[in-house]
């Protein structure tokens, strides 16, 4: 039998640190997990002990929800996302975001994986997503509506909020880390993409593909969260480059961007806690 939220929030509270106000949550994707390693006094809950809660298995992938600090700022990380193709619900996907803003958050940094549907952006690389193509199937808003967590019909044409794309490149900036820009679709996946699709998918307007990142933006925007995403690029996306797309090559090239992820979202979080998240 499924938990309730409020069911949930009773396990996780016990687990809070005291005097914890967490304002800024982030989930991690792929290979990106090093940038949790960097909170200070972290407090770990397993995935398995929430309850109705379901799990993944991928490579590069922990199963944690950590909270502490980055930058002396309270945050809370999900280090480790769930994917549909393992057979996981979006009730799970669901229930991991609304957590995080039950627990006081009101920005969410979203990060993954991604292969580049543009040759001049390379592996290695960051992108900085500025709205999406939602080519997964569903939506993780169907079924019945909460009024107490969010709208039945939520507006998407501020999904990535603008300021926070400010604040983000000029962390950038001072950083001395390229950050380009684009638009963001969603697939399935395991498989990866086909060369037909990935032409498909540039006329349709998307620079990135990967196989998250989108319903877990819907969810944090339905709840009241301001969103800022980087993709991290493994990839050229199939039929632009020579290589083979692996899921080891994904892991390698996102290690490189994750170094670069470690330092940008860490500044990112000390200035937009400072501007942004006490509203």
């Amino acid at each position: 039998m499924a938990s309730s939220l409020a069911e949930v929030m009773q396990v996780i509270q016990r687990y809070v640190p005291k005097g914890f106000n967490p304002r800024i949550g982030m989930i991690l994707g792929s290979g990106l997990s090093s940038l949790a390693e960097q909170i200070v006094n972290p407090v770990s809950v397993p995935y398995q002990a929430i309850p109705g809660l379901q799990t993944g298995n991928v490579a590069g992938h922990a199963s944690l929800l950590v909270m502490g600090y980055l930058n002396d700022v309270p945050v809370v990380c999900l280090r480790g996302r769930l994917h549909l193709y393992e057979g996981v619900s979006y009730d799970s996907i669901r229930l991991l975001v609304r957590i995080v803003r039950k627990l006081g958050c009101n920005i969410f940094i979203v990060t993954g994986a991604a292969g580049s549907l543009r040759e001049e952006t390379e592996p290695g690389e960051l992108m900085m997503i500025n709205d999406h193509i939602n080519f997964h199937p569903g939506n993780p808003l169907v079924g019945p509506n909460d009024e107490t967590i969010g709208p039945r019909f939520l507006a998407m044409d501020d999904a990535y909020d603008i300021d926070l794309q400010d604040i983000m490149q000029t962390a950038a900036d001072k950083l001395n880390i390229t950050l380009h820009r684009g638009v963001y679709i969603s697939t399935l996946g395991p498989s990866f993409e086909t060369p037909a699709e990935i032409r498909a998918f540039k006329r349709w307007g998307a620079d990135a593909v990967g196989m998250s990142v989108v319903p877990e933006v819907i969810l944090a925007r339905h709840c009241g969260m301001r969103v800022a995403c980087v993709a991290a690029i493994t990839n050229l996306a199939a039929g632009l480059s020579k290589e083979k797309i692996s899921h080891d090559g994904t892991l390698h090239f996102g290690e490189l961007a994750a170094r670069k992820l470690t330092k940008l979202i860490p500044e990112f979080i000390k200035e937009a806690n400072s501007i942004y998240a006490m509203g």
